[in-house]
């Protein structure tokens, strides 16, 4: 039953998708050129690449695709499903727009007589029959003078359905003399406009988004007071990296820029709290070796996430021990002030590897004070029953794509930031880098340094 249920699921995501493209095309595309032209042909055929480009995107790596090709449909196909997000909010604010402009456009007897679009036949105005002259039989049309160059004489008026289709005939412009100003009508005029603007809009946001993930986390830093931490430890400095996502989109030199902003910030201790990777160790071990150059005073430490159980999380439990980081799967590391422990990923339950509490906490001096490495904060209540003071999770990237940090707090009980419930804390990281489309939007990535405060200080 629920494989049936997964696959209609598909199947409407796949239909609600195809349904949305459509209405794109005939606004976009349709509506703003001219049958069997260029610009058409050209718009039709990215209406259906790119979306295909985006399934392509979503599929490869799980598919098996040699890295290359997961490389080469990740960036195209996941820019895409942000502009597509935001060209599709972008034109449909465009819709009550449209309304309001053509119905102001629109004359007497407009209703009655729709305005053609570009391409549509126009309208041709009758001859008038002409009085018999003087010689010629009875009931015999006159013979036809033609009409002066100028333009329409009392002789030869222009009919008014014409003047009505053809902006140039009212204008007064010569439709020869000027095909743009015969063709171009009042809809496709602001069907243009419209489109131009949601473009504009839509690109300018992406844009920006992806420039904010390129540049690299900004730094963050938040102080958690700690009841049980020792007056020695008052102004411990824990960098927390979260949702790096080395993957075909985000390689190397990402690696690197998350690197130097940790160690820049001087850590005493670095937590990693999942979801480092999106593939393979064999594809992604080069792109993830700038992990070995992180350096705190009590060293790295890392959690898994969803994501490494997608690709194996165990290949990759093993590759970050080689680079120097410390996994800590369901087990406590005691340090001199406080004592650190790390939980499996949730997804890890489907493998039999999830997170185990009582593993990590249960038989610890309940007198010092604990600090939780967790990747999803939906964990927080299982902290709370052990006695965990500060848990650091990720995995919501503070919505990453606005509005999507909506959608995130419907499942997750923090978002971003820092929330008390009863006697624990929890910080939320927004992450360091960015799942499927290389772009944020209203939730920029950081590196948290959370630096502890005791009370006795």
């Amino acid at each position: 039953m629920s494989a049936a249920l997964a696959v209609a699921a598909v199947l409407l995501v796949l239909s609600l998708l195809a349904l949305v493209h459509r209405w794109l095309w005939i606004r976009l595309v349709r509506d703003t050129t001219l049958p069997g032209g260029a610009a058409r042909r050209a718009g039709t055929v990215l209406a259906f690449t790119l979306p295909l480009l985006s399934l392509a995107a979503l599929t490869a790596g799980r598919a098996g695709a040699p890295f290359p090709v997961q490389q080469a449909v990740a960036w195209p196909g996941y820019l895409w499903l942000a502009v597509l997000l935001y060209l599709s909010m972008a034109v449909l604010v465009t819709e009550p727009v449209r309304a309001v402009l053509l119905r102001r456009g629109a004359g007497p007897g407009a209703a009655a007589r729709p305005e053609p679009r570009t391409g549509d036949p126009q309208p041709q105005p009758r001859p008038e029959p002409q009085p018999a002259s003087a010689g010629a039989p009875a009931g015999a049309a006159a013979p036809q003078r033609p009409a002066p160059a100028g333009g329409p004489s009392p002789e030869h008026p222009q009919d008014p359905a014409q003047s009505a289709a053809d902006p140039a005939a009212e204008s007064g412009a010569d439709p020869a003399a000027d095909p743009a100003a015969a063709g171009l009508s009042r809809r496709v005029f602001v069907a243009r406009a419209l489109a131009g603007a949601a473009a504009a809009a839509a690109a300018g946001t992406v844009g920006y988004g992806t420039y904010g993930v390129l540049r690299g986390p900004s730094v963050k830093r938040v102080r958690v007071p700690l009841a049980k931490l020792p007056r020695a430890a008052h102004g411990f400095r824990i960098a927390v990296v979260s949702d790096v996502h080395i993957g075909p989109v985000l390689g190397r030199a990402h690696t690197a820029r998350v690197v130097e902003a940790v160690n820049g910030t001087q850590p005493d201790l670095i937590a990693i709290v999942g979801d480092l990777v999106d593939g393979d160790v064999a594809d992604l071990g080069p792109a993830a070796e700038p992990l070995a150059r992180l350096r705190a005073r009590h060293g790295a430490f890392f959690v898994t996430g969803n994501h490494e159980y997608f690709s194996g999380a165990q290949q990759w439990i093993d590759h970050v021990r080689a680079l120097g980081v410390t996994p800590l799967e369901n087990a406590r590391r005691a340090l001199p002030y406080f004592d650190l422990a790390g939980v499996n990923d949730v997804q890890g339950e489907r493998e039999g590897t999830g997170p185990d509490f009582r593993a990590a906490l249960g038989d610890r001096d309940r007198g010092r004070a604990a600090v939780l490495m967790a990747h999803q904060p939906v964990v927080i209540h299982d902290a709370v029953r052990h006695g965990v003071d500060l848990q650091l999770s990720g995995h919501t990237h503070g919505g990453q794509l606005w509005p999507g940090e909506y959608l995130a707090d419907l499942a997750n009980p923090t978002v971003a930031g820092l929330e008390r419930y009863g006697d624990t804390q929890l910080y939320v990281s927004r992450g360091a880098g960015a799942w499927g489309p290389p772009v944020r939007v209203g939730a920029p990535s950081d590196i948290t340094v959370v630096e502890l405060a005791s009370y006795q200080a």
